[in-house]
């Protein structure tokens, strides 16, 4: 079933009541999100590096770096999850305790920890419990489309950075054309569920990557993406998209 049209700088991701909803209400949609990526946390680094041909560390390195990241930023990475935004983020600054990692699940959290020594804040981005002006770069991977409310969102980004700080959102579109669409959808509904359920230690983590199909088709379109960044106060808020579907998402405060 089709969700309706959200309201401006609004994910779509409460599904409506029918067959295939994966909730009724915003907190349902809380509760399933942050249960599936606690118990899926140990898997996650694993299936995400197949599905992506290894090619991923590369690629968000390079994306980093478009965005303006460099040596010696004080940064944070929100929906930091096993820390994979992260780890890149710290190839770039060259210091790992100017980037912090932010994540609403424990779960996630602790698996950054094994490998990365970085600060950690278990919290969301609507809410980022820090001060104003402590970082000069503010990154996201990914988690656009799990989003509920992009303007709070990135009000709290605008917070949190120094004059001339800059942000990056990372996030897979669907592409534009009806056939690239069908491609990526058939790849992300068929490989994606198959490699998860082979490689799978935990029970929900198929259900995970079947689900992250249905986000990516339900996310904001990018004007509105753009739209909520200027309204947040972003300056020359643009999008860079790479292979069709990497959208990357940048601004300056």
């Amino acid at each position: 079933m089709s969700s309706p049209p959200p309201p401006e700088g609004t994910s779509p991701l409460v599904a409506p009541p029918g067959e295939g909803a994966y909730w009724r209400s915003e907190e349902e949609r809380l509760a399933l999100t942050r249960r599936l990526f606690d118990d899926t946390a140990a898997d996650y680094d694993r299936i995400e590096k197949l599905i992506g041909f290894g090619s991923g560390s590369w690629y968000r390195r390079q994306a980093l770096r478009r965005a303006g990241l460099k040596e010696g930023m004080r940064v944070l990475d929100v929906a930091a999850g096993t820390g994979l935004v992260t780890r890149e983020a710290i190839g770039v600054v060259g210091d790992a305790s100017l980037v912090w990692a932010l994540d609403p699940s424990p779960g996630m959290l602790a698996q950054a920890r094994r490998t990365l020594a970085v600060p950690t804040l278990l919290a969301v981005g609507e809410a980022i419990p820090c001060g104003d002006g402590c970082f000069d770069f503010v990154a996201m991977g990914y988690a656009l489309r799990h989003l509920a409310n992009l303007d709070v969102v990135f009000a709290e980004f605008h917070r949190v950075l120094a004059p001339g700080g800059r942000v990056c959102v990372l996030e897979i579109t669907k592409p534009a054309s009806r056939l690239g669409t069908a491609l990526l959808k058939a790849y992300m509904r068929t490989f994606v569920p198959l490699a998860a359920r082979l490689l799978a230690r935990r029970r929900e983590t198929p259900l995970l990557w079947r689900y992250y199909w249905d986000t990516i088709d339900a996310c904001v379109p990018p004007e509105a993406v753009l739209a909520a960044l200027r309204r947040a106060g972003f300056a020359d808020a643009s999008r860079y998209v790479e292979l069709g579907i990497f959208s990357e998402y940048t601004g300056t405060k």
